[in-house]
């Protein structure tokens, strides 16, 4: 017998990852498709996971909020049962935008790396990481990014504004991604993963640093992957790219066409500011099958935008349009903004899915928060994408089997009017309505 249960979020309701009647499937009638016909026997990616990072203000601005008021975002995130089932993170090596300002693990000159101390993440940093585990029960799958490396190893002489890795400081700075590992382990934090760079197209006001593809795939074949696995790191991986999914197919097969760098690579991680082209994450897989997608970061820019619904959509359909080309993980960028959209220490306020007003200590959880709820609380980490026909006109889906044997579908409407649609599996099928602006979470067991 199969049963349902049915979750659904809607714009003009009070409907938040709420549990509703679940559909009914029953038997078809002669031979007649579904709109959206799922195909349990096709086998796609393997999920990991989804998450969000854990930045100096994410984790300051918890800081600054009542102990009672930041144990209920941590809960509200991390329970397996009660809240969004995050099961991975990303952190920055050293500082990023959304931290207080530069810093460094090391003094400067220094390359022998003697003076490497993680102490200014025990302040703010660490333990929200640490909460975090205790609340989900144990590690997360952590991918670490650096920004830029020290000013006194770049062009520029500054950490900000762009700027090129001196040649001369290769090896240096590759040392000091396996000193992060080392020292983030040594407090029980493990690094399952490492990227490059973030964002090395771009010459950013705030932390950043410029890479060319050929760089890139030079600095993976020279120094990066062999001083990693000199080290003793060759198990934790290398992502490249870490960036927009435009120009993604000329980055990845510049490093991946390589085979002495991409022997070192695990895979290309991606971020959503320059535009939704997931055609072209199918393509790197297609082009690369042996290696992996992830999705990086993505946040709504521009400040805070409480109470708007576009954004929650904008993350349902990017999740949904990544998921079904072939993207493995799921990676939000701040987990927490206080209410000016910081703190930033070059003023790039952007929007989190939780707000928390420093100054009334009020929570605000975005429309965001909901629809990532969709799928990382009922995909489970290990979950299998599935085969889908979808001829629903105006309706987003995909589909996972997850380790339990479990169906987690979920469809999405941006829609100004509800639809009806029908779902087939097997020999039954399922009518129900898709209310406008909703998404809707169908978890399915036989």
């Amino acid at each position: 017998m199969t049963t349902v249960q049915t979750v659904v979020t809607a714009k003009d309701t009070g409907e938040r990852l709420s549990k509703v009647d679940g559909i009914e499937f029953k038997a078809r009638e002669g031979s007649v498709a579904a709109q959206v016909e799922l195909k349990p026997e096709e086998s796609y990616q393997k999920m990991i996971g989804f998450g969000g990072a854990f930045t100096e203000a994410a984790a300051y601005t918890l800081s600054r909020l009542s102990p009672e008021k930041r144990a209920e975002v941590i809960h509200r995130y991390f329970h397996p049962e009660e809240g969004l089932n995050y099961s991975m993170g990303r952190v920055h090596i050293h500082s990023c935008d959304f931290a207080l300002g530069n810093y460094t693990y090391v003094e400067d000159n220094d390359t022998e790396l003697s003076t490497f101390d993680i102490s200014h993440d025990h302040q703010w940093v660490l333990p929200l990481i640490k909460d975090a585990m205790a609340v989900k029960g144990g590690e997360f799958t952590m991918l670490a990014s650096p920004w830029s490396p020290p000013a006194w190893m770049k062009t520029n002489g500054e950490m900000n504004n762009g700027g090129q890795l001196k040649p001369e400081y290769a090896d240096v700075w590759a040392r000091y991604y396996t000193k992060f590992i080392e020292a983030y382990s040594k407090e029980g934090v493990p690094i399952w993963a490492v990227s490059v760079q973030n964002e090395p197209a771009a010459v950013q006001t705030w932390d950043s640093c410029v890479y060319s593809a050929e760089e890139e795939r030079d600095f993976v074949k020279n120094h990066l992957g062999p001083v990693m696995h000199k080290e003793g790191y060759g198990d934790v991986n290398i992502v490249i790219w870490d960036h927009n999914r435009d120009i993604m197919v000329e980055r990845a097969s510049a490093v991946l066409s390589d085979p002495e760098a991409a022997k070192y690579v695990w895979g290309t991680g991606i971020h959503w500011y320059g535009g939704e082209e997931f055609e072209k994450v199918g393509q790197v897989h297609d082009l690369f099958p042996d290696k992996h997608l992830l999705f990086t970061e993505g946040c709504q820019e521009g400040g805070v935008r409480l109470g708007e619904w576009f954004t929650g959509e904008r993350y349902g359909r990017n999740m949904i349009g990544d998921l079904n080309h072939w993207t493995e993980g799921y990676l939000d960028w701040n987990l927490v903004l206080d209410e000016t959209g910081g703190p930033n220490h070059v003023n790039n306020l952007c929007d989190a899915p939780v707000i928390a007003d420093t100054t009334t200590n009020e929570v605000h959880y975005n429309s965001s928060y909901y629809y990532i709820g969709h799928f990382s609380k009922y995909i489970a980490p290990g979950a299998v994408r599935i085969g889908l026909k979808n001829a629903a006109e105006g309706v987003l889906s995909t589909a996972f089997r997850n380790p339990d044997g479990s169906l987690a579908v979920v469809l999405m409407n941006e829609g100004e009017d509800s639809r009806e649609v029908t779902l087939g599996l097997g020999d039954e099928v399922a009518r129900f309505e898709l209310p406008a602006h909703s998404i809707i979470t169908h978890l399915i067991t036989q």
